[in-house]
């Protein structure tokens, strides 16, 4: 989804070391085995692999991040934030590996959810991946199709680990409850063992078919509604409901997100310090991911009636909702 742009304090410098995620002779040997001029998006995949180099940067935070931003800027979603960093606290000061159970969140549409993976990876100092579900009309998407297959290609997953910088990127799975595809293939099917660290370690694309270790991926699944998610998936991760943020955090955000606006741009400083409680109130009233979109055409607006306030009729037209969806 896109959403709103919320600063976050930055973590502290993160650590890293190398991890080697697939194994260079198994690359070689599968290279020497492909017949000459056939196969030529596969040989260029080996190829690349071998250029690259089997191991990747594996960070985590070097100590305890600050999070009060985040807790601050993302009201909803205390008690996942509750868990990210119990999770950090338990590696801080160690040599072990950052390790997240996956996430599933779960909640109405606008509130956030992407964006919050997207803070995630921030906060960890890591790389992300995204996945729509939605858009998908083939299981092969995630787990890559064989190369005996017109157009095949690999996966995402293979693609984050290979053609990235990180051993453990965060790899977003949006809309999981919106997965189709043809009867004949499973989009969820290889999330069954790509979430389960044991059987991630050897994760094999059905495109490359060499194994890589896959167990580092820090996942997060978004979804609306979890009667639509196969129970092999909800047992493999952290179930969170997110609502919508109620009418005092959601004025916040709107806030915090036109001082953003304003101060990272140079023509912000042609607008007031802050808006008016009125337009405060009119922008609590949309969802999260709304309030960039919103503020932007307001400030455009304002700027053609040459005004350093924005006003109420500088809003963009939405339908009435009056405040639905918020906790009162």
């Amino acid at each position: 989804m896109s959403s709103t742009a919320i600063t976050c304090v930055a973590p502290r410098i993160p650590v890293a070391r190398m991890r080697s995620i697939y194994r260079l002779e198994e690359v070689s040997k599968r290279l020497d085995k492909l017949p000459p001029k056939e196969h030529e998006t596969l040989r260029a995949t080996y190829e690349r692999m071998l250029e690259k180099g089997e191991q990747r940067f594996q960070v985590k935070p070097s100590g305890l991040p600050t999070m009060d931003a985040l807790y601050d800027e993302l009201p909803n979603f205390h008690e996942v934030l509750d868990d990210v960093r119990r999770q950090i606290a338990l590696c801080n000061d160690s040599s072990d590996a950052l390790e997240i159970t996956p996430l599933l969140l779960l909640g109405p549409p606008g509130v956030g959810k992407t964006h919050f993976a997207r803070q995630l990876a921030e906060l960890l100092g890591t790389g992300m991946g995204f996945v729509s579900m939605s858009s998908l009309t083939a299981g092969w998407v995630l787990s890559g199709a064989s190369s005996q297959w017109r157009g095949a290609r690999a996966g995402k997953v293979f693609e984050a680990l290979v053609d990235g910088d990180y051993a453990n990127p965060v790899m977003v799975v949006d809309e999981i409850d919106k997965a189709g595809g043809e009867a004949a293939y499973d989009p969820l099917g290889s999330l069954y063992s790509l979430l389960e660290h044991d059987t991630a370690c050897s994760f094999i694309d059905e495109f490359a078919e060499v194994a890589v270790d896959a167990s580092q991926v820090i996942w997060v699944a978004t979804a609306n509604d979890a009667r639509a998610i196969p129970d092999p998936i909800l047992n493999r991760v952290n179930v969170f409901e997110v609502q919508a943020p109620d009418f005092a955090a959601a004025r916040a955000i709107a806030l915090r997100l036109y001082r953003k606006l304003r101060g990272s741009h140079d023509w912000g400083r042609r607008f007031d310090d802050t808006p008016s409680d009125t337009v405060l109130e009119r922008m609590a009233e949309l969802a999260p991911r709304e309030m960039r979109r919103a503020w932007m055409t307001a400030f455009g607006n304002a700027r053609l009636a040459q005004r350093a306030t924005v006003l109420c009729e500088d809003l963009p037209v939405t339908p009435k909702k009056g405040r639905i969806g918020f906790m009162q």
